[in-house]
């Protein structure tokens, strides 16, 4: 762009393509104005002007490097813009010009503090889309996500709210709503997509009633685990036990820390430990307990499970199986087209469950590497028995299994 034509366009102020920013501008209100472009049909922000079009030039130290970070930490999908740098547009004054797509992925989310929230161009004003906008983004470019679909007959008073206040306060530690406001519960579960608006009728979604509902089963019967531990090498109708591990996938603390209830991760974890065993043995006068499959494994397995499975499959759970000499952990629905098991081995990320990600993320039972299979699952094996985790593909669900002890 040419000085003249970067002139031009400030006489011509901003429009539906156009936003005039200081660069003094907070990185969250500068990443609602991009995600509202790349929601819409693109647009470009000059950086270093007043909004009456008036040049002040940018002032910012490492101003490009911030616009990146910006773009990588505050919109999701993340995004690389394109930028140039056009010196002396008055004397001494420079514009930073940012020129932004039509994004590939809509909808776009803006993230600021622990919420995303989707914003749209409407002439020269960038706005928050409505639920209807919303949807068109998801249809137009195929990415109807399950989890985000509302669950019919379901209402607010289907979550608990003793895990939801729980998740504000003691897991992000910000402020909730107060008990009886119940507008601004619903403006935030709205924001959060645990709730979802249809033709002003509110209904919890997918993943809403997966993470905190009371009682998820009611409404999505495959959001359990089938867990089976048997006394053999093969499944058979004479198992030690047969239990479904039922409720909401993130657990309720006490003000101490400790758990109150458990979530699924927990419920399968301790199944586990009823169905494996503990060798003791000395170690220099010292007992030293070693467990079947080491705990951080066994979690992370679990946990990959519930956040990466199917949900749109149903009548089928989570199938967590205990024989004499493996554990298997299947999780209905192939990998997505994009990943495959090697691909997970050297360390490839998805996510089939964004919203589900994002909570458990929270809790800390994922972490932000996202790749668990090489730098936990594969390795914690290894260095425990010297075994190697296989990872087995089908047409209709993803396994994984654990060997108690090397093979002879």
């Amino acid at each position: 762009m040419t000085k003249t034509e970067l002139l031009e366009l400030l006489r011509n102020g901003e429009n539906s393509g156009m936003e005039f920013k200081r660069d003094d501008v907070e990185n969250h209100v500068l990443a609602k104005e991009i995600v509202a472009f790349l929601n819409f049909q693109g647009g470009i922000v000059l950086l270093g002007v007043d909004d009456d079009g008036s040049v002040r030039g940018t002032t910012r130290t490492n101003l490009e490097e911030w616009v990146v970070e910006l773009c990588r930490r505050k919109i999701e999908p993340a995004i690389i813009p394109y930028m140039s740098c056009l010196k002396n547009v008055e004397p001494g004054k420079d514009v930073l010009i940012i020129r932004i797509p039509a994004g590939p992925n809509k909808p776009y989310a803006r993230v600021h503090n622990d919420r995303r929230n989707y914003f749209i161009r409407v002439g020269s004003t960038s706005r928050e889309a409505t639920q209807e906008e919303l949807q068109r983004m998801f249809q137009a470019l195929g990415r109807i996500q399950y989890g985000m679909k509302p669950v019919p007959g379901s209402t607010m008073q289907d979550m608990d709210f003793r895990r939801l206040k729980n998740y504000f306060s003691k897991v992000l530690e910000i402020e909730h709503p107060k008990d009886n406001d119940s507008n601004e519960w619903e403006r935030l579960l709205l924001n959060l997509e645990l709730l979802s608006d249809v033709d002003g009728v509110m209904a919890v979604t997918v993943d809403g009633l997966l993470l905190f509902g009371k009682n998820p089963a009611h409404f999505l019967p495959q959001s359990g685990i089938r867990a089976i531990a048997y006394d053999s090498t093969e499944p058979s109708y004479a198992a030690r036990e047969d239990l479904e591990i039922k409720g909401a996938l993130t657990p309720l603390y006490a003000g101490d820390g400790g758990i109150i209830e458990s979530g699924l991760v927990e419920q399968a974890l301790e199944f586990i430990r009823r169905n494996t065993r503990v060798q003791s043995h000395l170690d220099r006068g010292r007992r030293v307990d070693r467990l079947d499959y080491p705990e951080q494994v066994l979690r992370e397995t679990i946990v990959n499970a519930l956040v990466h499975r199917d949900y749109s499959i149903a009548g089928t759970d989570i199938i967590l199986e205990i024989f004499v000499d493996r554990l298997e952990v299947t999780s209905p629905g192939r990998l997505p087209n994009t990943a495959t098991v090697e691909a997970l081995k050297i360390g490839f990320r998805y996510a089939r469950n964004q919203t589900i990600v994002n909570v458990m993320r929270d809790y800390h039972y994922v972490d932000f590497r996202g790749m668990g299979i090489r730098y936990k699952i594969i390795p914690g094996m290894l260095a425990h028995n010297g075994t190697e985790p296989d990872f087995i593909e089908t047409d209709h669900s993803f396994t994984v299994r654990l060997w108690k002890e090397k093979k002879q």
